[in-house]
């Protein structure tokens, strides 16, 4: 791969990422979380869809599908795990 394919697939990704924090919404954290989220699971999906041999949507060296699949699971994941609240115990003692 070359460094435009690196560049293109990282544009791919920040949009991903970006995309998903306007339509969940959220802080400056939230959207440094989503956009970290989905350059790893741009790069995880990518690789994994590289070792699979599976070419749907390849755009020269960069496997579209398999990032986007793997972009979009890392973003509902880490969605998922920032909504889990700690289970607070307080106990009236009597």
């Amino acid at each position: 791969m070359n460094i435009s394919s690196y560049l293109f697939g990282f544009i791919l990704a920040t949009l991903l990422g970006a995309l998903f924090h306007l339509w969940r919404d959220g802080g400056i954290f939230r959207l440094l979380l989503f956009l970290g989220l989905s350059w790893l699971g741009f790069f995880v999906g990518h690789m994994a869809a590289s070792a699979l041999d599976f070419t749907l949507l390849s755009i020269g060296p960069v496997n579209l599908a398999g990032g986007i699949i793997g972009s979009v699971v890392f973003l509902f994941l880490g969605q998922w795990f920032t909504q889990i609240q700690p289970e607070l115990n307080t106990r009236n003692e009597q």
